[in-house]
């Protein structure tokens, strides 16, 4: 039984999506000129889950490769700033869940049963 069935990646996709536009409000709000990086990290993950929501069908591919990104930040950040680094471990955790809930329709099409073609 697949852990994800039916839309429910959806679900942990646009949550996840969600999280990490809250996260990043919280951890860049208190800057002080928070606009650049809340237009860089906030802004796409809020217009990337009102795209799986909408149904966009490359929403989960586009989130999956801004996860990469956001990925790659959590890590440079919790290697190099220590007091930011329960930002970063959340940051990096998101991402995964990022990735992954988007990697489950292309993982169902890939290992799927597939039916014989008629005649053969």
């Amino acid at each position: 039984m697949s852990v994800l069935t039916g839309n429910a990646w959806r679900r942990v996709l646009v949550c996840a999506l969600v999280a990490l536009t809250g996260l990043y409000l919280l951890w860049f709000g208190g800057m002080p000129s928070p606009w650049a990086a809340v237009f860089v990290f906030a802004v796409p993950a809020a217009a990337l889950a009102m795209a799986v929501l909408r149904g966009w069908r490359a929403a989960g591919f586009w989130a999956g490769v801004f996860a990469l990104g956001w990925f790659s930040h959590g890590v440079m950040v919790a290697y190099t700033r220590a007091p930011e680094r329960l930002f970063a471990t959340a940051e990096i955790v998101l991402a995964l869940v990022v990735v992954f809930a988007a990697s489950i329709p292309g993982m169902k099409a890939r290992f799927s049963k597939r039916t014989p073609p008629a005649g053969s």
